[in-house]
């Protein structure tokens, strides 16, 4: 087995692509649930619009070319073959950035923030800023992901990340950034790997949903106890169904292109800052091509691992907390978000805190400007 990262570069066959074509001309279509669109998930009329513009308009391969615009590899790493794209900074001594993507996110996330970190002169910003940033597909998710794989949790994975970092790519100290699974992975690194990082970067704080977490009773703290009651109980499907019974769900989702792309916009919609229309934050050819990542790669079952890895194990970041300096961005349509008072119990040493104006849980892809910004600032002391 190769131990030494191999260039790659995508390109899916043109068989996929028309099997891709020819499943969504025979999608089914259920009917529409009356009330309002959107009421009780994927609204029809907007899907059939979008799988419209799938089949006829997408061009998958200007899509493939933006990813393949920067340097990828493959690593042989804990069992798998681990995907990475690998972009050195342009600047008098870059800083190495640990980008981790979410669910049911990809690197194709990160392909407008990343340009905005690695050469931060091309922006108007200064080079002494500069990041080479490594973002690997979380393994299990789409290039990190072949059928048969060993399964990881969020704790599985930020070992294998901080292996690939310093033994792989010989970084023995760096910064690390993310948000969803990525806030995940990123604060497991800052609780058991501290001594490997500069600090940390989130756009999502790991803190557990359990309202005696909450020791606060201030308004801030009621506020908070409101909105997680709410997500509990109207957000959590998606997660109970991939916690606990995800090879199911599987079947679904892996035959029908419209089911995984009614599965994946409905969160693109509700999370985003988008007012009710996705693509007004998130350009329809951004959210096609990483639905049809997911497709062309038939991940989606792996990728439902850690919400059952975290379902039947404890909470992936231990009660002693993350040690390592922590840097948040608080988006207002974040999914949660917790109260400063609240995250200290959990993340010992933040050093900044920046309340957003706007943006959401897809910080990287709706306001990859801003985002490239809060990391840039938390880290320059740092560095």
């Amino acid at each position: 087995m190769a131990t030494d990262p191999t260039p790659f570069t995508l390109h899916v066959p043109d068989a996929a692509l028309t099997d891709l074509r020819e499943r969504l001309a025979r999608t089914r279509w259920p009917d529409r649930t009356p009330g309002e669109a959107w009421a009780y998930g994927t609204d029809t009329d907007y899907l059939a619009e979008l799988v419209s513009w799938w089949r006829e308009r997408f061009d998958w391969r200007a899509e493939e070319a933006r990813l393949n615009a920067f340097p990828q590899f493959k690593l042989r790493l804990h069992d798998i073959d681990l995907h990475y794209l690998h972009v050195e900074g342009r600047g008098p001594k870059p800083c190495p950035l640990l980008l981790s993507h979410g669910w049911p996110g990809s690197v194709f996330e990160f392909l407008e923030l990343i340009p905005r970190l690695t050469d931060p002169a091309r922006f108007g910003g200064d080079p002494a800023d500069a990041f080479t940033v490594v973002a690997p597909s979380l393994p299990g998710y789409g290039l990190s992901y072949t059928p048969g794989q060993k399964r990881f949790s969020a704790e599985m994975i930020a070992d294998c990340f901080a292996e690939l970092m310093t033994e792989h790519l010989g970084y023995p100290r760096f910064a690390a950034q993310g948000g969803d699974w990525g806030a995940f992975i990123t604060s497991r690194l800052g609780a058991v790997h501290a001594d490997k990082l500069l600090g940390i970067h989130l756009n999502l704080l790991a803190v557990p949903r359990d309202p005696a977490f909450v020791l606060g009773d201030d308004a801030e703290s009621r506020g908070y106890l409101q909105e997680l009651a709410v997500f509990m109980k109207e957000e959590t499907g998606y997660q109970w169904i991939q916690g606990t019974r995800p090879q199911t769900l599987a079947f679904g989702l892996s035959d029908s292109p419209a089911g995984l792309a009614a599965w994946i916009v409905e969160k693109f919609r509700a999370w985003s800052d988008c007012g009710g229309d996705i693509e007004s934050v998130i350009a329809r050819e951004h959210m096609l091509a990483n639905i049809s990542l997911y497709w062309f790669t038939g991940a989606i079952n792996a990728s439902f691992w850690p919400y059952y890895a975290r379902m039947h194990g404890a909470w992936p970041i231990p009660p002693s907390g993350v040690v390592a300096p922590t840097g948040y961005a608080a988006f207002p349509c974040e999914i949660l978000r917790p109260p400063r008072q609240v995250a200290t119990r959990l993340y010992k040493d933040i050093r900044r805190w920046t309340v957003m104006p706007r943006g959401g849980h897809f910080a990287a892809l709706e306001q990859p400007e801003a985002l490239a910004r809060e990391i840039t600032e938390f880290f320059r002391p740092l560095r």
